[in-house]
């Protein structure tokens, strides 16, 4: 099958599309034996000094590149923070463990900076599944739309957007859209777009995009494991399905579910999410028993494997890599640069003049409706 062929957003059944994790890509390294991975993180943290370098790591990443970063005064956070700690760090090389859009958007927004990625063949399905030409057309066909786009987008995409939100601030910029009175042109992951028309009454014509992680969590799975967890609260990401989402107790990014463990009372969460974030809520709130929300059915080999085959592809190899021989510089062509700089600073100068809006993700348990 070409490149041409594949079904990037499945409408069939049979989930035959690239949306499908059967169709996920990823060569994830070996693990290193203990002795080398342990030589490997004291020869990063040399050289970060060394050439004035930072590690900025997402939460999905494997928990040693986490927990290298902290220690070496970087940063472990969700693609929102990711952006902001880039752009206002003083370092003049910004190594970035997470996928490709990520690398791209701390390039876009830090020109003059260098940008190494572990790994530039880790992308993502929102990503893949909103080729840019096509896009495009799609925005020419609605004019009258402001074009509102995921973080999850090549720097192509977010170059003909008004717009780039993360999912800790969609729902307020859509909000804010709305109050305006404009009509929404949303991109790419149709779950986060149809909560986000829910919870804001916001006209938005949405694309047809899922994340291949999110995508794969099972309502009926989550109903029956709630059953045998009385009393656990169950934390979903916005990109899921709506049968999850109308299950939630809390609905939010990856910081907002983080802070949701760290600040409940609860004994005992779910979470549907990248259980690469696991490896931190373990460590901020180890009182806590946390869940694995379900992917699959009873019969499945593997109940729940929530974790992205692109994130998987970050390891300390690549790390090493970047600093030793300038591996994986991540590069934006102008006018494309520029052209996608405007919807980034739009959003990150709207999150500084409203930090309210990101205080609280969505809260309270509506069966069969949603997050209240």
């Amino acid at each position: 099958m070409s490149t041409d062929d594949i079904v990037y957003d499945y409408t069939r059944q049979d989930a035959s599309g690239a949306s499908c994790t059967a169709h996920a890509w990823a060569k994830v390294p070996a693990t290193l034996p203990p002795a080398e991975r342990e030589a490997a993180k004291a020869r990063i943290a040399e050289l970060l000094k060394a050439q004035d370098a930072v590690l900025v790591a997402h939460y999905y990443v494997d928990g040693e590149l986490q927990d290298l970063a902290q220690a070496t005064g970087g940063l472990v956070a969700d693609s929102l923070e990711m952006a902001r700690f880039g752009r206002d760090h003083a370092a003049k090389t910004l190594i970035v463990a997470g996928v490709r859009f990520m690398g791209e958007s701390a390039k876009i927004l830090s020109p003059h900076k260098r940008v190494l990625m572990p790994d530039l063949d880790a992308t993502c399905s929102l990503d893949l599944g909103c080729p840019p030409d096509e896009f495009a057309a799609f925005c020419d066909a609605h004019p009258d739309r402001e074009v509102v786009v995921y973080a999850n987008t090549s720097a192509a995409v977010k170059a003909r957007a008004d717009w780039m939100v993360t999912s800790s601030c969609a729902l307020a910029i859509a909000r804010h859209l709305k109050e305006q009175g404009r009509k929404i042109l949303w991109a790419p992951d149709r779950h986060l777009g149809r909560y986000i028309q829910e919870q804001t009454g916001a006209d938005m014509l949405m694309w047809n995009g899922a994340c291949i992680v999110h995508d794969e969590f099972k309502g009926l799975e989550l109903e029956l494991l709630r059953r045998d967890n009385p009393g656990a609260l169950v934390l979903v990401h916005p990109e899921s399905p709506a049968a999850v989402v109308a299950q939630a107790d809390v609905v939010g990014s990856t910081s907002q579910l983080l802070n949701a463990v760290i600040h409940g009372d609860a004994p005992a969460y779910i979470v549907a999410t990248d259980n690469g974030i696991l490896h931190r809520m373990r460590q901020a709130a180890p009182g806590k028993r946390l869940i694995e929300a379900p992917t699959a059915g009873n019969s499945a080999t593997c109940k729940s494997c929530a974790h992205c085959p692109w994130m998987a592809m970050n390891a300390l190899q690549g790390v090493l890599a970047c600093l030793e021989h300038g591996a994986g510089e991540i590069r934006v062509p102008e006018p494309t640069r520029t052209q996608a700089l405007g919807c980034i600073e739009r959003m990150l100068d709207f999150v500084q003049r409203h930090p309210a809006a990101l205080a609280k993700p969505a809260q309270g348990f509506v069966p069969n409706v949603g997050a209240a």
